[in-house]
C-alpha cells in the first residue's frame, strides 16, 4: 500500500477542535457543564442537527435544550468553553425549534467549517452509541454512563463498553491502459444513473489491503495491482470508518456487475466525471460531504 500526498482532507476529517479527551474522566464533568453559561450544546435529533444558517449550524446554552437527551463531551472550542451534544431519538418531534431548520450529516456536511463538521460527525456517531446501545450486551442489565458519555459500565456484571467503530475500504479504480478513464459502479438499490466507488467492510483478521482486492473483485470482476491510500473519514451510517484507496485494474475488460450488490460498472472518461461532478449530465455522483466525492474530484483533478 503506498500513501500520498493530500490535497486537503475529506470534510468529514478535519480536526476542528480539541476533542479534551483527558478531560472525560472528570468526575461530575457533565453535570457541572451543564451549569456553565459559556457551554455549548450541538443537539442531535436521529440523525439531523439544527442549522443557523447557510453552511452554519446553530449551538445552544445547556439550560435551552429540554429534558430526555442523552448527554455526552464533544472537547473544547477556541475560546476554551466546552462543547457538549444532546442527543435525542429519531422518533419524537424536534426537541427545539431551529433558526434554519434540521438537516442531515449527508445533506449539509460538506458546506460546514472545520469546526462545525468535526463537531456534527463527532455527535452523530456517538449519538447513535448512546441511543441504541443502553444494556449491556452481555448480561442486559441497563448500562450506567461513565467517562462523559464516552463509555458504559454494567452495574451487574461489571463489563466496561465503548463506541464501536467498524473500518470499511472505499475504492476509486483508475485504468490499467487509459489515463482518463475511471470505473465506478451503480448500487442495486440506487437508480440507474447514480454511480459511486466501490466499499465494503473490512472482515475479521483481514487487511485493509487485502480487504481492497477482495470487495473490488467481489463487486466489479477487477483484479487490482497497485493500491493507494488516499485519506479517511468517519461516516456514522452506522458507525463506519471510511478509508480511501485509489486500485489500478490489471485488466479492464474484466470489469462486470456482480448482480446482487452492484447492478451496473461502467468505465467514465475524465471529461465525463467533470460533466457530472458539474451536474451538466443525468449521472449522480457522491454528494460533497462523502470521501467517495473527495476520491473521484481528486481523480479528475489528476491528483490520483
Amino acid at each position: 500500500m503506498t500513501a500520498t500526498g493530500s490535497t486537503g482532507e475529506p470534510p468529514l476529517a478535519r480536526a476542528g477542535f480539541d476533542r479534551a479527551a483527558e478531560e472525560r474522566a472528570t468526575p461530575d464533568l457533565l453535570q457541572t457543564a451543564r451549569k456553565d453559561a459559556a457551554t455549548r450544546v450541538l443537539v442531535i435529533h436521529g440523525d439531523a442537527a439544527p442549522l443557523a444558517g447557510t453552511g452554519r449550524l446553530a449551538w445552544f446554552p445547556a439550560a435551552d435544550v429540554p429534558d430526555g437527551a442523552e448527554w455526552a463531551l464533544l472537547g473544547r472550542d477556541d475560546k476554551d468553553a466546552l462543547l457538549l451534544t444532546a442527543v435525542f431519538p429519531s422518533g419524537d418531534d424536534a426537541p427545539l425549534p431551529s433558526p434554519a431548520g434540521w438537516a442531515g450529516l449527508r445533506t449539509v456536511g460538506g458546506s460546514l467549517d472545520a469546526t462545525d463538521a468535526a463537531a456534527f460527525v463527532e455527535a452523530l456517531s456517538l449519538g447513535r452509541w448512546l441511543i441504541d446501545s443502553r444494556y449491556c450486551p452481555a448480561c442486559g442489565t441497563l448500562t450506567d454512563l461513565v467517562d462523559a458519555g464516552w463509555s458504559r459500565r454494567c452495574p451487574s456484571c461489571g463489563r466496561q463498553h465503548f463506541p464501536r467503530t467498524d473500518p470499511a475500504v472505499i475504492v476509486a479504480i483508475t485504468s490499467a491502459t487509459d489515463p482518463d478513464a475511471l470505473l465506478l459502479g451503480s448500487n442495486a438499490l440506487w437508480g440507474a444513473d447514480r454511480f459511486s466507488c466501490f466499499a465494503g467492510f473490512v472482515e475479521a483478521g483481514e487487511s485493509l489491503e487485502a480487504a481492497v482486492r477482495r470487495e473490488v473483485a467481489e463487486e466489479s470482476g477487477i483484479e487490482v495491482g497497485t493500491v493507494t491510500y488516499r485519506g479517511s473519514q468517519a461516516w456514522p451510517y452506522p458507525r463506519s470508518l471510511m478509508l480511501g484507496f485509489f486500485a489500478e485494474a490489471r485488466d479492464d475488460a474484466a470489469a462486470r456487475a456482480d448482480g446482487e450488490e452492484i447492478a451496473a460498472v461502467r468505465w467514465f472518461t475524465r471529461d465525463e466525471i467533470g460533466r457530472a461532478l458539474a451536474g451538466e449530465t443525468e449521472v449522480v455522483l457522491p454528494g460533497p460531504a462523502s470521501i467517495a466525492h473527495r476520491l473521484i474530484a481528486d481523480w479528475y483533478g489528476g491528483r490520483a
